[in-house]
Order: structure tokens, then sequence, then C-alpha cells
């Protein structure tokens, strides 16, 4: 089953407005024609019924009374009806006339209304329908007289049928403006549901567009408070949480640019005095010989020392450049088998150490330095961390914007632990707490992850099912400086 698109806030807000607007035009025309209907027809039987109350009471009743007497009255009394001419029925014992000579009785008269007047010796009322579904007012009335304080009842009955047409058509009326008004009413609803929409609305496109620009780093982004309401309040909130976001990320980019041109400004003065260290213990290294024992091993220990200083001040020099976006691409075609196979001799490890898979034909262009980083650091590290035999294996993938180069790096160690998965290129990192020194700088990964990316590159690490590290190298045939 498809599943139903939400509706935007803008709609609902819309719907929902009408929706009001409509229960309560709905609810005012139900409670108006409620109200309009039972007056005009509560008018219409007090008026009939006091009539015909005052009629009877005028009339002069003899009894016995004969039918001809009795037809006489009726006839009187059907001249006077108020506030519509109304049909006059007679009724003493069997006998039964009306003001229609062909009709003594009607059907609109009922047994109910009959006991409630000649029990009960009082006037009373009912409204019912024909058979044609014509409404009408029953009334009927009892003929009495008093005696002695005591009211007695005569035996004459008389019942008039007043038409209510007129005022079924006044309902009728009044039923046909309300529905005929409903829908002008609910269109001109709509414009202030417009509005109203609107004003919800524009503050909410206005926050959301803010939360854009704030997410693409447009900081200084603010949004205009209008009014006091709650939309107003959260405004300022967006505005007061805004500001105290670009203080926050202003301080730690000046703190970041403070580190980065520290590390830069050390890496550098460092970088003159080291050098004339390495030469004065690359001369003293040659002369280790024909010193003691002790000074000759604290002269070895000066100068490993000092090598790794280097590599670390060589290393942060790079990962400034990195962090300044200074470092840049020297692209070049480069046959790949030719490059890995440089890059394992320039080390010596072109040895039963390193085992490869190069197909011939494999071209890209790319950055042979970095390219040359890149491999000397995951091979490296595969040696030094994982163990003997790595496996380098050249391929290519198709992708969705050309030819990928794939380079996996294999070791024959125990892996990489679990929760060092995650951390395995960040800076300075060691997967081992314990071990204070190492022979690297704990640059190495982080510096070729950003040489992969400089290239548009990704880089994973990942175990093997069989066991060992796999790092595999994913980047375009054909990098973009």
């Amino acid at each position: 089953m498809r599943r139903i698109a939400p509706l935007g806030l803008r709609t609902r807000l819309i719907a929902a407005f009408l929706l009001v607007a409509a229960i309560s035009a709905g609810s005012t025309a139900a409670l108006t024609y409620q109200q309009a209907r039972n007056a005009i027809l509560k008018q219409t039987q007090d008026t009939a019924v006091s009539t015909l109350r005052d009629q009877v009471e005028q009339q002069e009743i003899r009894l016995p009374m004969e039918q001809q007497e009795l037809q006489r009255i009726v006839i009187e009394l059907g001249k006077r009806g108020k506030p519509h001419p109304w049909i006059i029925f007679g009724e003493y014992g069997g006998v039964r006339v009306s003001t229609n000579p062909g009709t003594p009785t009607s059907t609109v008269i009922t047994d109910s209304l009959r006991d409630r007047v000649r029990n009960n010796q009082y006037a009373a009322f009912q409204r019912a329908e024909d058979q044609r579904g014509n409404p009408w007012l029953t009334i009927g009335v009892p003929a009495v007289f008093e005696h002695n304080g005591y009211t007695e009842a005569t035996g004459v009955v008389f019942y008039a049928s007043v038409p209510l047409s007129n005022e079924k058509q006044t309902v009728e009326a009044m039923v046909e403006a309300a529905q005929q008004g409903a829908v002008p009413g609910l269109a001109i609803a709509v414009i202030p549901a417009l509005l109203a929409a609107r004003s919800v609305l524009r503050p909410v496109r206005d926050m959301r567009r803010a939360a854009q620009n704030l997410g693409r780093g447009h900081l200084d982004t603010r949004i205009e408070v209008r009014g006091a309401d709650e939309l107003a309040g959260l405004a300022r909130t967006f505005n007061e949480t805004a500001r105290a976001l670009e203080q926050s990320v202003r301080e730690l980019q000046d703190a970041e640019t403070r580190a980065r041109r520290f590390a830069s400004d050390v890496s550098h003065e460092l970088r003159t005095p080291l050098a004339g260290m390495l030469a004065v213990t690359e001369v003293l290294d040659e002369d280790a010989a024909r010193l003691d024992a002790d000074t000759a091993k604290a002269l070895h220990l000066v100068s490993a020392e000092t090598g790794k200083l280097a590599v670390l001040v060589e290393d942060l020099m790079e990962i400034s450049r990195f962090d300044a976006r200074a470092a840049e691409l020297n692209l070049d075609d480069v046959d790949i088998a030719e490059a890995v196979r440089k890059t394992l001799e320039r080390r010596h490890w072109d040895d039963d150490r390193v085992v490869t898979d190069l197909p011939d034909g494999v071209r890209a262009r790319l950055d042979p330095r970095r390219f040359d980083v890149i491999l000397a650091n995951l091979v490296g590290n595969a040696l030094r961390h994982g163990g003997a035999p790595v496996g380098v294996t050249v391929r290519t993938a198709p992708g969705a914007a050309g030819e990928r180069l794939l380079i996996d790096i294999a070791d024959s160690g125990p892996g990489i632990a679990p929760e060092v998965l995650p951390h395995i290129f960040d800076r300075f990192f060691k997967a081992d707490a314990a071990r204070t020194r190492s022979a690297g700088s704990g640059l190495g990964l982080a510096i070729t992850l950003e040489n992969v990316r400089l290239h548009g590159g990704t880089l994973r690490a990942a175990n093997r099912p069989s066991g060992g590290a796999l790092f595999t190298l994913d980047m375009p045939l054909e990098a973009r400086s």
C-alpha cells in the first residue's frame, strides 16, 4: 500500500480554521433554525388556540343540541379563524359536522387528542401531517358551563384544523438561506484562514531558513523578532542560542588557529637545529666504534631519538599544511604497478615480507610523492603492528563518477581490536596506551588519510574474516587538483 504523504502545516492550519468556521456556522444555523421554527409555530398555535377558545366561550350552548344547531355554530366559528383560515369540526355524541359538509371528520384529529380534550375538559392541541405530508395544527376545545362554582362538560367539542403550509415554507426558506449562505461564508473564511496561516508560518519559515544557514556555517544568522507572542519568544531564544553558538565557535576557531600556528611555528623553529643535530649525530655514529661501550650506547640513543624528533617535526609540518588548506596536488600520469614497486624498493621491502598482486596496464593521474607516502605508511604500519607477509593488491572497479583505483593492504597479524577501529586514524592515537614510546610519530595514518582525501578518495580499516587487518584505499583514477 502506498503511504499517504503527510499534509503540510499550512494545509492543516487552513483545514482546521475552515473546520472550526464550518462547525461554528453549522451550530449557529442549527440553533437559529430551531429557535426561529419554535417561535413561528408557537406564535401560530398560541394565536389559534386563544382565538378558538374565546370564540367557543362566546357561543350559547343549548342542550340537547340538534345537528342543525351544531352545524350553525361550526359555520360561525369557521368564519373567524386566526391567524389563518381554518376548518372547524363539531362533535356531540354521535353527531359529526364540519365547515366542509362532505367531510364531517378529519384524519388529523387523533384519538389521543380526543381523549385529552374529553377527559381533562380543557383546550389541547397537537401538530400532525395528513396523508399527503402536509403539516396541520389541530386544536380541540370542549364547550363547558359553570354550575355552583364547578365546571361541567356539555359533551360538545369543537376542533379546528389550521394548515401550517405558510410556516413550513418560511422554515424551508430559512434552511435554504442558511445553505446558500454557508458556501460563500466558508469561501470568505478562507481569506482569514490564509492570513492566519501566513502569520503563523512566516516565523516558522524564517526559522527554518535560519537553521539551514546555521547548518551551512553562517553563524551570524539572526531572525527578525516581530510582536510579543510565543513565536516571537521562540525567535528571541533562537537568536540567543545562535549568538552563543557563534561566540563558542569563534573561540574554538581562535584556539584551533593558535594551536595550528603554534605547531607550525615550533616545527619551523625546530627544523634548522634538528638538521644540525642530525648531521652531528651522523658524524658521531661513524666514530662510535672507537668509543667505549657506554659512550657508544648513549650516542646511538641520542642519534635514534634525534631521528624520531626529526620525523615528528616533518609530520607536524605536513599536518599543519593540511589544516591550513595549503596542501596541493602535483598530478602526473603514473603506472600504478611501477609506482608500488618503487615504493617497496626504496624502503627495502621488496623481499618475501611483502606479497604483491599488481596487474599491468593500470594507470592513474595522481600525485606521485603523496601516493608514495600513502603506500609507505600503510605497508610500514602493517609490518610494524601486524605481521608478515603483507599483501598488496591493486585492482580497479567502476564507480558513479568513473573508474576507481582500489588497493588492499592486508597483514598477517592478530587484527585490530574493535574498540580501536573507530580511532585508528586519529592523531597521536596508539592502540596500546602502555606503549608511550614507539618508532612512529603517531601521525602516520592521519597524514595518510589526509593525502587520500586530497585525491578525492576514502580509506577504510577493517579485520579480515581469516585474521589480520585490512586497509582499503579507494580513489578515482583521475584525481583533480
